[in-house]
């Protein structure tokens, strides 16, 4: 691989392959990316949901029971 770019100009090996790239490339490396983003934005909208719902429960068995927590 290193004889196939040895007489190429330095333009071609470091703008012009790397363009072709992501030209072949972009529309794979963009739906992984989405992809990643997504699965990240829905785990943190899980977490938060999760830690509100046992904010709320606490806070309502709080006030109405006035038990110590061990008492599941």
């Amino acid at each position: 691989m290193r004889q196939v770019f040895a007489g190429m100009p330095w333009w071609v090996k470091w703008v012009a392959v790397p363009l072709l790239a992501l030209f072949v490339f972009g529309g794979v490396i963009t739906s992984i990316l989405g992809a990643l983003i997504g699965l990240v934005f829905k785990l943190l909208l899980f977490v938060g949901l999760v830690a509100g719902l046992v904010f709320v429960v606490k806070k309502v068995r709080g006030d109405s029971s006035k038990s110590s927590a061990g008492d599941w």
